[in-house]
């Protein structure tokens, strides 16, 4: 501890120089200042507050879709009905369609560019996924009968470009006017265990099949203010940008088969037997879960064989896809939850592989995500919400999704695949709200829905369980990936397909950086307010990485420039290093208390080994032999209180004002903190002190005490109590990825732990409530008593 003794008048002054920067560490930066030109220039499409403009518009395109199942050759053959809405201020000669199915194809863009090794060892899966879905001997992809101007019916001239085909239009669409085309084609459908992505079937070991169709119609590119036409190949990482418009869509299937589909089925009482339609209306008004078709019903059609089709029709207004899966495998159950006073039916299709999970799980969990999104964003505007049990473990449409997680043969199941299953089903139909309705272009930015929907995710599982045990969202989760060679990584700021690390540059990193600006930088209020104005703002329209920038920081009054450089564009790490605390107090010039001071610290200094030694050691010195040899000094106390020393401390008080006085009374500690900022990102500094008597305190900076040097500040903090411990980011806020130089003086963070073990050691196992079960089952020769 240092005194601190200059002149009272002066002590202010002092303590605002000591925290300005100095000319030999000062490191001039530009963190702070605003992101200028690298966002687009507003204009009165997209305003400066990321608000929609006066002039902003979009497309739209309305299809009327017939489809039919053909199960014996796992084949798709379809006929669609465009309507293109022309509400841009461009005269259109062409449009462009999206052909997703000719990923698969011969030659496709996805798979010719992937690359990697078969190493020594490889799948039967793996091998059979290069052979047959090399697409070089499959016939998989699209194939495209006939293109036409559906008022007249002539054909129209088309060109394909692997996933893209343009069609030549006979005159210019011209603004506010639309135009009408058909479409008929056809594909083979692709089986998910050899190679399918997002959409296919699944065999099962009794012959049936569950399939989950997705882009199995032609779709129409987007054209917006932005890019133009999007019409970038589909390589399969980059999703989809997609037009908001009105759907009918008739699927005819076998007619044992059971189906959800996007929309409100339009011809239940056609479709379903008598006991399933009581209970489907039954399913609409009830705040328990219904089972609409059985498993028992469903066991018995596995059974069976078709003795024809049935068609399904569904309508659904104001979205941007459809999609739909059906078995004859299908349990099917449902719900009401009420949103802002709607009825919203959720429902659930899945075999009887996934039970017991899904049948106690899934609906409860599609009406809980419907709910909670709907609080942090918008009104869920649809009027059903579903989730299908199938091949494709994750995947999200409107109003429908697909979900993996199956339990084991045996029903049991491990905790890790309850609470993943719980996850994906809470991602996919959280996907209603992004993108499907915050509708952003997936080509091009894939963390704009899938960081924002894990964020959500997140919310979403603590509202589910306190204790749900969440992958992604918590600071600390992010900090093995953040601890990785800079060169490694690539900006959230990234095109969707060339993301290296998808997983967690495009959905854990910015869910974490929404978490932090929700609980560190921002404060819950702030942000949940701004997030739900981004969300009402581009609510059924298109927004852009600027728009949700340009409205978080409009709706809530903070910049954020600093952050969306350092998470948003970089890939530099949080590493703030505690490097020295200087402690100073007071000097009050009361002669009892320094001189009181003075006396125990000159003690403590006398305190030596050899000092305590010596007084078993030296039995008599000289000076007690003989007191002749005393003087003054013997008897001297330099640490005694005069009179001299009392009249010049009360001439000290008199000179003061009541407010300099009670300052030096205070008793204040004054520390000095020495913060490095290694990893480069600038980041709120928050401190815990540790107090002597056991109690403790935060103090917390904003990330602007890096603006003036972003690459050490030194911080003056006063406390009435002694401070013994110093520790940065106590509650793992800020995703620092070395908390060894967190602390002042140095504490290690945990011990490393080691195993003592006999033999082999042991295997811990991975699912608890197999082995369980297999405990309470009676050992042999004990069941039925012992016997004579």
């Amino acid at each position: 501890m240092r005194k601190i003794s200059f002149i009272i008048s002066l002590f202010y002054a002092g303590l605002t120089w000591a925290q300005a920067p100095t000319m030999p560490n000062y490191h001039a930066n530009d963190r702070f200042e605003q992101l200028g030109t690298a966002l687009p220039t507003p204009n009165t499409y997209r305003t400066a507050s990321g608000a929609p403009g006066k002039d902003y518009w979009q497309q739209r395109a309305d299809y009327d879709i017939k489809v039919e199942l053909d199960e014996a050759n796992n084949k798709i053959i379809g006929t669609e009905t465009i309507t293109y809405f022309n509400q841009s201020p461009d005269a259109l000669p062409y449009v462009w369609i999206q052909l997703d199915q000719n990923l698969f194809a011969k030659n496709s863009p996805g798979p010719i560019t992937r690359t990697g090794d078969l190493g020594n060892q490889t799948t039967m899966t793996s091998l059979s996924t290069i052979t047959d879905m090399n697409y070089s001997n499959a016939d998989y992809g699209y194939n495209i009968q006939a293109v036409k101007d559906a008022k007249t019916g002539k054909p129209l001239r088309y060109t394909i470009n692997q996933t893209m085909m343009r069609i030549d239009l006979p005159q210019p669409i011209l603004p506010k006017q639309t135009y009408s085309f058909s479409i008929d084609w056809n594909y083979r459908i692709v089986e998910v265990a050899k190679g399918g992505r997002r959409t296919g079937f699944e065999v099962f070991k009794d012959g049936n099949n569950v399939y989950e169709i997705a882009q199995f119609y032609p779709r129409l590119c987007v054209y917006d203010d932005v890019t133009g036409w999007q019409h970038k190949q589909y390589y399969s990482q980059g999703e989809f940008a997609l037009n908001f418009g009105n759907f009918k869509l008739a699927i005819t299937v076998p007619d044992d088969h059971v189906l959800g589909a996007t929309g409100e089925l339009q011809n239940a009482a056609q479709v379903l037997t008598p006991t399933q339609l009581k209970n489907f209306e039954k399913a609409k008004t009830s705040e328990k879960v219904v089972v609409i078709s059985s498993q028992e019903e469903r066991e018995k059609a596995e059974k069976g064989k078709p003795s024809g089709k049935k068609t399904w029709i569904f309508k659904a207004d104001n979205v941007r896809d459809v999609a739909f899966a059906t078995s004859r495998k299908y349990i099917w159950d449902g719900k009401m939850q009420e949103v802002a006073g709607k009825k919203v039916l959720c429902m659930s299709f899945y075999p009887k592989e996934g039970n017991p999970l899904w049948g106690k799980y899934s609906t409860e969990v599609v009406a809980h995500t419907v709910k909670t999104y709907s609080k942090f964003s918008v009104d869920y505007p649809y009027p059903v919400a579903i989730s299908c049990h199938g091949p494709i473990g994750g995947m999200e449409y409107p109003m429908l999704s697909f979900n993996g997680g199956r339990p084991e043969a045996d029903g049991t199941y491990s905790e890790a695949t309850k609470y993943g299953m719980i996850g994906v089903i809470i991602h996919e139909v959280g996907h209603n709200f992004f993108p499907m309705i915050i509708n952003n272009d997936e080509r091009q930015w894939m963390w704009m829905d899938e960081g924002l929907n894990t964020f959500m995710q997140y919310l979403t599982e603590k509202e589910w369980d306190k204790d749900y045990p969440t992958r992604r969202g918590e600071p600390q989760m992010i900090v093995d990936y953040m601890k990785q060679d800079p060169k490694n990584l690539v900006p959230i700021m990234t095109m969707s397909d060339n993301l290296i690390n998808a997983g967690a540059s495009a959905y854990a990193k910015p869910a974490t950086a929404l978490n932090i600006l929700r609980e560190t930088v921002m404060g819950r209020e702030l942000f949940d307010y701004a997030f739900k104005e981004y969300s009402r703002r581009w609510a059924f329209k298109s927004p852009t990485p600027a728009d949700l920038f340009r409205t978080l920081e409009d709706a809530s009054g903070v910049d954020l420039d600093w952050f969306w450089k350092g998470w948003f564009y970089g890939v530099e790490p949080v590493d703030q290093d505690l490097v020295e605390v200087e402690w100073f107090a007071l000097d009050t010039q009361n002669p009892d208390i320094t001189k009181a001071n003075a006396k125990k610290e000159a003690e403590d200094k006398r305190n030596t080994v050899a000092r305590q030694r010596d007084k078993d050691f030296i039995k008599e010195s000289v000076v007690e032999k003989n007191p002749d040899m005393k003087d003054f000094y013997n008897s001297y106390d330099p640490y005694k209180v005069t009179d001299a020393d009392k009249k010049k401390y009360e001439t000290y008080l008199a000179s003061l004002t009541p407010d300099e006085r009670k300052l030096v009374e205070s008793g204040l500690n004054f520390y000095t903190l020495k913060v490095k900022n290694k990893g480069g990102l600038p980041m709120p500094v928050i401190v815990k002190m540790q107090f002597e008597d056991g109690t403790d305190s935060v103090a917390r900076f904003p990330a602007e005490i890096w603006r003036l040097n972003d690459q050490q500040v030194s911080k003056v903090i006063t406390t009435k109590k002694k401070v013994v411990q110093w520790t940065l980011d106590p509650f793992r806020e800020i995703a620092d990825i070395d908390e060894e130089s967190n602390s002042f003086p140095r504490q290690p963070t945990k011990p490393t732990r080691f195993q003592l073990f006999k033999g082999g050691g042991f295997q811990r196992g991975t699912n608890p409530m197999r082995e369980a079960q297999q405990a309470q089952q009676p050992k042999a020769g004990q069941q039925g008593g012992a016997k004579n």
